[in-house]
């Protein structure tokens, strides 16, 4: 599997612990219990990902892996904002939302 495959795989995982940290401050009891569990699955699975995008064959820089896993889950986690908790689709966060992804875009293909 590409490590660039890898590395989406996490970013989208670094959204959903970011969701899951949302849904738990937001319920309590067992609910929040589930959601902490969430949280810390999506978590471990984001991490490893990470980890194997960045090292190994055909390994991806440091810095490029991390501004991209960020990048990919910032991003994700803006989309899921929007479309589950109903947040702003004011047209600046959309326009910096489209110069992250524009940024993301870049450090993929100047990467090696």
């Amino acid at each position: 599997m590409s490590n660039w495959i890898f590395l989406i795989i996490g970013g989208l995982f670094e959204a959903a612990f970011a969701f899951s940290l949302e849904r738990m401050s937001a319920t309590s009891g067992k609910t929040a219990l589930l959601w902490l569990a969430s949280f810390l699955i999506s978590v471990s699975i984001s991490m490893f990902m990470l980890l194997k995008a960045i090292s190994g064959e055909n390994a991806i820089p440091l810095g490029t892996g991390y501004a991209v896993w960020g990048g990919i889950g910032a991003v994700c986690t803006v989309l899921v904002g929007i479309i589950f908790l109903g947040e702003s689709t004011a047209f600046w966060r959309i326009f910096f939302l489209c110069t992250l992804v524009i940024s993301i875009i870049g450090l993929n293909l100047v990467s090696k």
